[in-house]
């Protein structure tokens, strides 16, 4: 199909050229076709699956392995694999931070009071009394006539910056979203923007409940490695170093600068607010150790019978977070059973469905990327580098974490209102008796946590489900309650295990099969998927779809 072929279909509702697919017989998800990967994936013997390690070899071996089992053709010309030339900066922090005002001078304990590392490849990072600079959300956002930074000029100096977007917490839809996080409140955007405003340093101030989780994941990140996109060659700035502090450390540093946080915290959400000098002066250091290596998303597929240039993209991202700080039983693996063993095992049934169908329409792709955990980079370096345009790419259907928790009578869609991927979704939902639901965490953001959002940004229509929390046995409040105590006991942790005696893979098989469903139909559909038009990336789409 010619590009102006292709516009003529985004000029149509999706939802009215939705069409039940001709096909017949469709593959039944199975209990056994997901629950043998999960254990072998998430075991101690794959090391929690951290990129440039044994763990990653295993892994990519594995997935190649099943691929070819299944006689999946190679995804990448001859190769199941794409190299992703990456950087793994591993930032040794200074064991504390000096902060100081003309009258007094406090030090802060790393880990515990802070949490701060780098993206500098230099070997040693230092800043010695640098002004420290309150700057609310750090958020420049002209359709809300919105700009922390202005009049003020934060080019070297480090800005210190409240977690989540200003809208959180108001209940007003209208204002950045109300509860549901928009991107200026994702700290990947804090930062992107500190950097275009020529700052040295960035400090977000950790609030669990509009932060969407613990302290404790953040402190996952001091001292340990981080992996980047290789951009050497470019001349990209870079902070001097990213961190995050706790709630009562900000405090204290406002109550330093004779400010009071909750009068901070109220004037910060109004659009007069103003950058606010503290008068304090920060130091510390880091020293760097940096590798160049190269990681591998693995990818297959299934070549359309009659529209073989048009792609639909099935990802997972099939990395965890390797082997770190010890728990409190001493184990130091990150398993990562249900983040993501889980959404990688549904990526390896749902290549088995295809596989043993006869051939669809569209070619169905199955991507397995890396470095999610790490800044969604194997998706990222995919949507600049694709191997399959854009253009020519229908949808994208990510799955990251399947419901461990048994039946539900709902999904959630992350994002919810994007695009009309949640029609052809709810299509699917209403011929087996369940629903789709919004997000039950919308403060989490986590529309921009996984690889979905790497096709987002380049205008691929992408559809993201999560658990829902309708229970068909015990109902709304018990699935919240499930979904809660995965969040504090497992998410991040050593404990995200599999247990077969507590795992309940029955709901997982439901939504597995609803996002066959929902990619055979589109795969063997002329249906073209459009971004809805409150969407911001709706004109992503539409500007190379002419």
């Amino acid at each position: 199909m010619n590009l102006k072929s292709i516009a003529s279909l985004l000029a149509v509702p999706a939802i009215l050229l939705a069409c039940s697919t001709t096909k017949k017989d469709a593959y039944i998800i199975q209990v056994g076709d997901l629950e043998p990967h999960i254990i072998t994936l998430s075991s101690d013997e794959f090391e929690g699956r951290m990129p440039f390690s044994e763990g990653e070899t295993k892994t990519i071996n594995y997935l190649e392995s099943e691929f070819k089992k299944l006689s999946l053709e190679p995804g990448n010309g001859d190769s199941y694999f794409q190299d992703v030339p990456m950087v793994s900066i591993n930032s040794t922090a200074a064991s504390s931070m000096t902060v100081s005002s003309a009258k007094e001078s406090v030090t802060l304990e790393g880990l515990k009071d802070y949490v701060i590392w780098t993206q500098r490849t230099d070997s040693t990072v230092d800043f010695k009394d640098v002004e420290l600079v309150f700057a609310g959300f750090g958020t420049v956002a002209p359709e809300y006539g919105w700009d922390d930074y202005k009049n003020i000029d934060v080019k070297d100096k480090i800005v210190m910056l409240l977690v989540n977007d200003p809208g959180f917490g108001t209940e007003d839809e209208a204002f950045f979203k109300g509860n549901t996080m928009t991107y200026y409140g994702r700290w990947t955007y804090k930062y992107e923007e500190a950097i275009r405003q020529g700052a040295l340093g960035v400090l977000i101030v950790h609030n669990t409940i509009p932060a969407g989780y613990g302290f404790n994941v953040v402190q996952n990140r001091w001292n340990s490695k981080q992996l980047y996109l290789d951009d050497r060659g470019t001349e990209n700035y870079k902070l001097a170093f990213e961190g995050w502090v706790t709630l009562p450390t900000a405090n204290k540093l406002f109550e330093m600068a004779g400010l009071n946080e909750r009068e901070m915290l109220a004037k910060a959400r109004k659009a007069d607010f103003q950058a606010i000098a503290m008068n304090l002066n920060v130091s510390s250091s880091l020293t760097v150790a940096t590798t160049y290596d190269v990681t591998k998303n693995v990818i297959a597929k299934v070549t359309g019978a009659s529209k073989p240039e048009e792609y639909v993209i099935y990802s997972a991202h099939w990395d965890h977070l390797g082997i770190g700080k010890p728990d409190e039983t001493g184990d130091s693996i990150y398993n990562g059973a249900l983040d993501n063993a889980s959404g990688t095992a549904a990526l390896l049934a749902l290549a088995k469905a295809f596989a043993t169908e006869e051939k669809p329409e569209r070619t169905v792709v199955f991507l397995a990327v890396t470095a999610e955990e790490q800044g969604l980079w194997g998706s990222l370096y995919y949507a600049l580098n694709p191997v399959y345009p854009k253009e020519q790419t229908v949808a994208n259907i990510n799955m990251d974490g399947i419901n461990p928790y048994g039946k539900m009578k709902d999904v959630a869609i992350i994002g919810i209102g994007q695009s009309e991927m949640e029609d052809l979704l709810d299509i699917e939902l209403e011929k087996v008796g369940r629903y789709s639901s919004p997000d039950p965490t919308p403060t989490a953001g986590y529309y921009f946590r996984s690889d979905h959002f790497s096709f987002a940004k380049v205008g691929i229509p992408a559809l993201y489900i999560g658990t829902g929390i309708d229970h068909f046995e015990k109902g709304k409040a018990y699935g919240k309650q499930l979904d809660d105590k995965y969040v504090e006991k497992y998410y991040h942790k050593p404990s995200d295990e599999y247990d077969a005696s507590v795992w309940n893979l029955d709901g997982a098989v439901d939504d597995v099969q609803l996002l066959y469903s929902v990619g055979r139909n589109l795969a063997n559909s002329a249906t073209w998927p459009m971004w809805k038009a409150n969407s911001e990336f709706r004109s992503i789409r539409e500007g190379y779809m002419k």
